[in-house]
């Protein structure tokens, strides 16, 4: 069972936002400084933690020249000291911990793990590098741990908290070539279904939002030529995603995924069809797009073969045009 979000639904409940203190990592652009102008303009208070501090210290300044409150602090969600640095600052800012967001991320760049391919030094292969599985998996897992312990503290009595993280429709489907990446998207939605039930005992929200490509700093330039035609997933529709996913007060709608699988709306994936029947109607959406992508991919290789086979003829072809301009420019034609 699944249910469509429209827009217009995304912020049905933005009252409940206000007052709350929302801890962001990854706020500086993209995804998360949208979800951070989102809160901040239906009255949260949001800390942002990134490594890119002046991208950080823009979107508060945005935000507080435009009457909200807001605060940034430097942070490599890899470093455990860093992330406690952030909770802390926040709760002594604020007083409390209420809705938390581990939206930092990155994409994969190390190709050809897990195939084979070793870089081998002194006749030993090296350990691979893991940055993208310590940033999408290991960083968030710091953030939701250290998450859990601080919206407890100073908590007032029957108030709701709120733990939302970033999948993607790789938690869902594995990505060619990305390994790293794939396994980080499925090992969030993991963490979301083994805490559903912890969470619901303690009138904690928990989620995670699956959108396909959008328009980031995280999807590289490669990617973007192969998408090039392929609608992307609205930014501000995820950042309302995010905000939905918070603020809903239904609590059966807690533990599940909220899905953005093509520039359509939100859905949201009901627990009760976590099994076979959603993989489905996701694969279909997904098949479509790819096959879209597939026959650009084709069209690209028929224009470059095309071209190779006929350079020579095309080479033939413009040597007369060639002597002609050499001997013109020698004068030997008048």
């Amino acid at each position: 069972m699944t249910t469509i979000i429209s827009d217009d639904e995304l912020f049905k409940y933005a009252e409940r936002a206000k007052g709350k203190v929302v801890v962001l990592t990854g706020g500086a652009n993209g995804i998360g400084k949208e979800v951070a102008l989102a809160f901040s303009e239906r009255g949260a208070k949001v800390v942002i933690g990134d490594l890119d501090v002046a991208g950080a210290e823009a979107v508060v300044s945005t935000i507080t020249t435009d009457g909200g409150k807001a605060a940034a602090i430097k942070c490599n969600v890899t470093s455990w000291d860093d992330q406690l640095s952030l909770f802390e600052f926040a709760f002594e800012k604020y007083g409390a911990v209420d809705i938390v967001i581990p939206n930092a991320g990155i994409t994969e760049n190390a190709r050809g793990q897990c195939l084979g391919d070793l870089k081998v030094v002194d006749g030993k292969p090296v350990a691979p590098k893991l940055a993208t599985l310590e940033v999408n998996l290991i960083a968030v897992f710091y953030t939701v741990h250290l998450g859990m312990h601080y919206i407890k503290r100073n908590r007032a009595p029957d108030s709701w908290k709120a733990i939302v993280m970033m999948g993607s429709v790789a938690s869902w489907q594995g990505i060619s070539m990305a390994p790293q990446y794939t396994a980080s998207k499925h090992g969030v939605l993991g963490i979301m279904r083994a805490l559903d039930a912890i969470t619901a005992e303690d009138n904690i929200r928990i989620a995670v939002i699956h959108p396909w490509f959008a328009d980031t700093s995280i999807l590289g330039l490669p990617m973007k030529v192969i998408l090039a035609g392929i609608p992307l997933t609205p930014i501000p529709r995820i950042a309302g995603a995010v905000f939905r996913a918070a603020t809903d007060p239904d609590t059966a709608t807690s533990g599940c995924p909220w899905v953005l699988p093509d520039d359509g709306p939100v859905i949201r994936v009901e627990k009760e069809a976590l099994r076979a029947g959603v993989y489905e109607m996701l694969n279909g959406r997904i098949r479509r797009i790819k096959g879209f992508a597939t026959a650009v991919k084709d069209w690209v290789r028929l224009v470059r073969d095309l071209g190779r086979i006929f350079r020579p003829v095309l080479y033939i072809a413009a040597i007369p045009a060639v002597l002609l301009a050499v001997t013109s420019s020698r004068g030997l034609f008048f």
